[in-house]
């Protein structure tokens, strides 16, 4: 069943959305993520992408409270991300509510904890954070930028166990451009044991369409929803099709 997982980012508690991961261009859309997270559980969505983006920075939790105020007030199973950099911060998630948490940063720097955590939790838990800038590995946020390859580096992990992971191609991110459809079919040509969820650049709901066609596990609406272009009516229905 494909899935669709709309996104919530947080700064300073706040729903926000960036542009191409860019700290500076920040838009506020709702002060309350709580209420964001109900109304997608009205329209009978069942997932929730939710990201610390403070977290990234910090490289430890912050927004954990609205993590639990979330999990708390909602059914959605929620994947976390965002400053899940150590065990105390992975414990953190998963005792405030989390359903999985996303490893991204982390596991580029330092996959043996990583792999630890498949073995520990499970790899229905771990979900990686594989975001590209030219196909290779972007990390922190996308501050930074590695000399991984992001097929190499897929296909690494998928040999320790892992299962899922959700990639951005940084270029397309905020720009509501369409996602990067070629990323994704490389990604699965390559490592097609990986259940793979696609997010940014969905634009309109013909690029949810073509995702599902092409057999992904899922993808991560953000922009699009909170600009306009994809309504909570859509999306509803969409998930209901889904299903």
């Amino acid at each position: 069943m494909f899935q669709l997982i709309p996104a919530i980012d947080l700064i300073n508690g706040q729903c926000v959305r960036l542009t191409q991961g860019d700290y500076g261009q920040k838009t506020v859309y709702s002060e309350d993520p709580l209420e964001i997270a109900k109304a997608f559980e009205g329209a009978g969505i069942q997932r929730l992408h939710l990201v610390d983006l403070d977290g990234a920075k910090a490289k430890k939790i912050v927004n954990a409270a609205v993590l639990e105020r979330i999990a708390s007030n909602t059914s959605l199973h929620i994947d976390f991300g965002g400053g899940v950099q150590s065990d105390e911060m992975i414990d953190t998630a998963f005792s405030a509510g989390a359903a999985q948490i996303t490893a991204g940063s982390i596991a580029v720097r330092n996959p043996a904890l990583v792999c630890e955590w498949l073995q520990k939790y499970g790899s229905e838990k771990i979900i990686l954070g594989a975001d590209a800038q030219n196909e290779m590995i972007a990390v922190s946020g996308w501050q930074e930028n590695s000399n991984i390859s992001i097929f190499d580096f897929l296909q690494d992990y998928t040999s320790k166990g892992a299962k899922y992971v959700i990639s951005t191609d940084v270029a397309k991110d905020g720009l509501l451009q369409g996602p990067s459809f070629d990323l994704y079919e490389k990604i699965q040509a390559s490592s097609p044991s990986l259940s793979v969820i696609a997010s940014g650049g969905v634009a309109c709901m013909e690029d949810l369409v073509r995702l599902r066609e092409m057999n992904l596990f899922g993808v991560i609406v953000g922009k699009a929803f909170y600009e306009g272009r994809i309504s909570l009516a859509d999306l509803a229905k969409f998930s209901a099709a889904a299903c």
